[in-house]
C-alpha cells in the first residue's frame, strides 16, 4: 500500500491536480501576509469579513482566562461547559428552531447526522453536486445512496416515486463550487409530498442570505437543518438545528458528537458575539450584495464566463485543470491571490477559479481583479 504512494503523487502533479498549502502569518483580510508576499485575496469563505473582527478576538481571549484552552472530554463527559450551552440556545433562537447541537466541524455535523438517522433499507437521496461532507455520510450510514442530477427536481421526484420506507432529500443549501441556491420551494413541496426528511447544509447561506443572515431557507419548512461558524460567521464549528427529538438523538447516536472532545469554550463564546453581530450589522451584507452586482456586471462587459451565480461565490469556468492552474498562477503576478478548483473536486472538464467575495473588499480591490481577469482572457484568445 505505501510503495504505490510515491507514484500516485507523481500522476497527479503531472495531470495537474497537485495541491499544495500556502502558508499564512497573519489575519484573514483582503491584503493577506503569505510566505509569497502580500496578496490581495479572493477566496476566503470569509464573507462578511469577520474572522479578524477585533471583538471576537477579545470575545475569545476573555473566555480563554475564564476556561482555559482545552475542554478535556467530550460534551458527555465533562467537555459541555457553560459556553457551549450558551451558543447553542442563541443558535437555536438565532435560526428559529427548537433546539441546537454543535459539532466541531461541518464536515463532522454531517457524518453525526447521516448515520445517526438513517436505518437499513432506509434511502438518502442527494443532489450529484452535494458538498463531499454529505455523500460520505451518507455512504458511511446503512441506508442507501441514491444521487439526483443538479437541481433537477423532476429526477429527483422520479426517484422519490420510487422509494418505498423512510427516506431522507440531503442538499446543499448554496452549492459551495458553483454558488447557486438549491430550489427550496420544489424540495419542500416533493419532501411533504412524498413524506421525506429534508435536509439543508447551509454552510454558505448561514449568516449571508436570510433576514439578520439567519439563513437561506427556514428552519420552520426544513426539519433538519445544519450550518458552520467558520465561514461567514467567522469563528469555527458547526451545528444542526431542529427539533428536541431531532436533537435528542444526535446527543445519543451521533458518534461523530459522542466520540470527540468538544470545542474549545472560548470559540464558543467568540461565537456567541458574532451573532450579536449578524443580527444587527446589516450593513455587512448590505455591502457585499453591492459587491457582487458590480463584479457581475464588469465582469459580463468583459465576456468573462462567470457562472450564473447571486452569492459571494463566482465562478471564472476554465475547463481544464492545466488552464485553471495557469490563470491562478498568473494572477499571482498580479499579487491576487485566486485559488484553482479542479477534479475531484468539481467533474471532469469544469475546472475553474472559484472567486469570493467579501464585505471588507473595497471597490477598488476589486477593479483590480477585474484588471488582470480581463488581461488573462484577452491573452488566451491570441
Amino acid at each position: 500500500m505505501l510503495d504505490r504512494l510515491t507514484a500516485e503523487l507523481v500522476q497527479r502533479k503531472a495531470a495537474d491536480l497537485y495541491r499544495r498549502r500556502r502558508i499564512t502569518v497573519g489575519p484573514q483580510v483582503p491584503m493577506l501576509q503569505t510566505d509569497d508576499g502580500e496578496l490581495l485575496s479572493f477566496c476566503s469563505n470569509d464573507y462578511l469579513g469577520l474572522a479578524a473582527d477585533p471583538r471576537l478576538a477579545t470575545a475569545l481571549t476573555q473566555a480563554a482566562q475564564r476556561y482555559g484552552v482545552g475542554t478535556g472530554a467530550a460534551h458527555l463527559i465533562s467537555g459541555h461547559t457553560a459556553a457551549h450551552h450558551a451558543l447553542e440556545e442563541a443558535l437555536a433562537e438565532f435560526v428559529g428552531a427548537e433546539r441546537a447541537l454543535l459539532f466541531s466541524t461541518g464536515y463532522m455535523a454531517n457524518l453525526g447526522v447521516l448515520t445517526a438517522l438513517s436505518r437499513s433499507g432506509d434511502v438518502i437521496l442527494q443532489d450529484r453536486l452535494n458538498h463531499a461532507s454529505l455523500l460520505d455520510g451518507a455512504r458511511l450510514s446503512t441506508g442507501r445512496l441514491r444521487r439526483y442530477r443538479h437541481a433537477d427536481m423532476d429526477h429527483l421526484q422520479r426517484l422519490l416515486a420510487q422509494t418505498t420506507g423512510a427516506c431522507l432529500i440531503a442538499s446543499d443549501g448554496v452549492f459551495s463550487m458553483d454558488g447557486d441556491c438549491a430550489p427550496y420551494a420544489k424540495l419542500i413541496s416533493l419532501a411533504d409530498t412524498y413524506q421525506a426528511a429534508l435536509m439543508i447544509d447551509d454552510a454558505h447561506g448561514f449568516g449571508v442570505l436570510g433576514k439578520h443572515g439567519c439563513g437561506s431557507v427556514s428552519t420552520a419548512q426544513v426539519p433538519i437543518y445544519m450550518a458552520t461558524l467558520g465561514k461567514a460567521a467567522g469563528v469555527a464549528g458547526a451545528f444542526v438545528a431542529g427539533s428536541a427529538d431531532l436533537i435528542e438523538t444526535l446527543i445519543q447516536q451521533a458518534r461523530s458528537y459522542v466520540y470527540t472532545t468538544a470545542m474549545p469554550s472560548a470559540l464558543a463564546e467568540a461565537a456567541r458575539v458574532s451573532l450579536e453581530i449578524l443580527a444587527t450589522e446589516d450593513w455587512r451584507r448590505t455591502r457585499l450584495f453591492e459587491l457582487i452586482r458590480f463584479f457581475r456586471h464588469e465582469a459580463q462587459l468583459a465576456g468573462l464566463p462567470l457562472l450564473p451565480s447571486e452569492t459571494p461565490i463566482q465562478p471564472l469556468m476554465l475547463g481544464t485543470a492545466d488552464k485553471a492552474s495557469a490563470w491562478s498562477q498568473a494572477l499571482l503576478q498580479y499579487g491576487i491571490l485566486v485559488s484553482p478548483i479542479r477534479p475531484p473536486t468539481v467533474p471532469q472538464g469544469s475546472a475553474r477559479l472559484r472567486i469570493t467575495l467579501s464585505a471588507v473588499h473595497t471597490q477598488e480591490q476589486v477593479e483590480q481583479l477585474l484588471t488582470a481577469l480581463t488581461h488573462l482572457s484577452r491573452q488566451d484568445r491570441v
